[in-house]
């Protein structure tokens, strides 16, 4: 990578660590590291300003890129590389990006606003007037929303501009300085007037937490470049006219989204361990709890190097969950990045080998997908996960115990954590009917994905290999 295409990347999260490894062994430069990160590398990791910048997603499953459009383009296609199961997607409403978009709901606190590929939530303080279902609204994007996640990316009618350390807000006045009231942050906010560039008239500055750190001539250059995108997106957003929906206006910077399936979780652990000491499992114990980050981070200081070579899932379950009588979701994952939750059922039996049984109460009315057999009241569906399998097996019985069928679901490496069963469905399926004939199902879906790019070829082959297996076996 030449220093041309390197990126000053800020990391945060639960795969702090692994990532820093990686994008520094890729050329890039981490910048603004918390004192974990800088106490584990001996590397030179200034508190300059970032192009782009990666944190813990939504349940922990994987992390956002936000930042510069080339930043983010490159960091992508470095984790998109992880593992065989890590998928990636472009935010179609990243923060900072304006949209003229479309009330579609009203809520009890605001409104629901189409923006074409994604839709966001505009809480009713955050307009003058009052907004209605059908009515066409400016907004800009706020916080961004994951695409396996049930929350919609929050919205304002305001304009603010993003641009590493430095954040200007469109009619606020003079400078803050984001995190607590200090000195540091009281002398930060005194010297802004010594800087070379100054704001855009209009327009207010507030500096990020780590700017107490930097340089005056990182702040110089972090200011004059988020002056230039304010300018820049008032032009946009002028010569826009009227709203006109459903349309973006403008996008100062991009998003996107990397989750990462459990191979991909221990790929990172083999990562981190180059730096410090790893337990088996750490980014897959981590991901499953938020409360388990401590005890993973106290074992390891505890342990140092001698920490075993399997992922001690029994210990983990038995300490954080699932455990038998527990109930837990079934987290059904796209590769579109969508994520279906499938029901919840109750855990009736669970083995220290990672197998878990989960059973639920079925409701009545259609037909099984693919089997073809009615669904009646009374009927349950059992369900066998096993820890790291790609695949599990449902079947289906009546309220007098007869077999209406099993159906195969080819998924990436199934995770068990304390509240949910977690995995990405890879389309292609294989089905028993009651009759105990055998067939394969949805090929077609699988190849369509792969054409689409929402299943990386290679991710692709091995879901057919599965399914082929499957389908002999039974």
């Amino acid at each position: 990578m030449t220093d041309d295409s390197a990126a000053n990347v800020r990391v945060r999260g639960i795969y702090a660590t692994a990532l820093t490894r990686a994008l520094l062994d890729a050329g890039h430069r981490v910048v603004q590291a918390s004192p974990p990160i800088r106490r584990r590398f001996d590397a030179d990791l200034p508190a300059a300003d970032h192009d782009a910048a990666i944190e813990t997603g939504p349940d922990r499953q994987g992390v956002t890129v936000a930042g510069d459009p080339d930043a983010v383009d490159s960091v992508r296609s470095l984790l998109a590389d992880t593992g065989i199961d890590t998928l990636a997607w472009t935010d179609p409403a990243p923060v900072g990006a304006v949209f003229d978009g479309r009330v579609t709901e009203t809520l009890g606190s605001g409104a629901v606003v189409s923006l074409g590929e994604a839709e966001g939530f505009l809480p009713f303080g955050a307009v003058d007037d009052r907004v209605d279902e059908g009515d066409t609204v400016r907004v800009q994007v706020t916080e961004a929303a994951a695409p396996w996640d049930d929350d919609r990316a929050a919205l304002d009618t305001g304009l603010r501009v993003e641009a590493g350390l430095a954040t200007l807000v469109r009619g606020r006045d003079g400078v803050r300085v984001a995190g607590r009231d200090d000195a540091a942050g009281r002398e930060l906010a005194g010297i802004t007037d010594l800087l070379d560039s100054e704001p855009p008239e209009g327009w207010g500055l507030e500096w990020a937490r780590d700017a107490r750190d930097a340089e005056m001539g990182t702040l110089g250059d972090a200011l004059e470049r988020a002056s230039e995108r304010a300018t820049e997106l008032e032009r946009a957003v002028d010569d826009a006219g009227d709203p006109e929906p459903v349309r973006e206006v403008a996008s100062p910077a991009a998003g996107a989204w990397i989750w990462f399936g459990r191979e991909s979780r221990f790929a990172l652990d083999e990562v981190r361990r180059e730096v410090t000491a790893t337990m088996p499992g750490h980014h897959r114990t981590k991901a499953g709890t938020e409360a388990a980050s401590a005890g993973v981070d106290f074992a390891e200081t505890l342990c140092g190097g001698d920490l075993g070579g399997e992922f001690p899932f029994s210990v983990v379950a038995d300490q954080f969950g699932p455990n038998e009588g527990d109930r837990v979701r079934i987290d059904h994952g796209k590769p579109s990045g969508r994520r279906i939750v499938l029901g919840t059922g109750e855990v009736v039996e669970r083995d220290d080998d990672g197998t878990l049984a989960v059973e639920r109460s079925m409701s009545g009315g259609g037909v099984y997908d693919a089997l073809g057999t009615r669904r009646e009241p009374g009927d349950t569906a059992l369900t066998k996960f096993r820890e790291g399998r790609w695949w599990y097996p449902t079947i289906y019985r009546s309220s007098d115990g007869e077999q209406k069928g099993t159906y195969v679901n080819v998924c990436t490496p199934v995770e068990l954590f304390p509240d949910a069963v977690c995995y990405v469905d890879l389309h292609v399926d294989v089905i028993k009917y009651p009759d105990g004939t055998v067939e394969r199902v949805d090929d077609d879906e699988l190849d369509a994905a792969v054409e689409a790019g929402e299943v990386p070829p290679e991710l692709a082959e091995k879901a057919r290999n599965v399914a082929a297996s499957i389908e002999r076996a039974i």
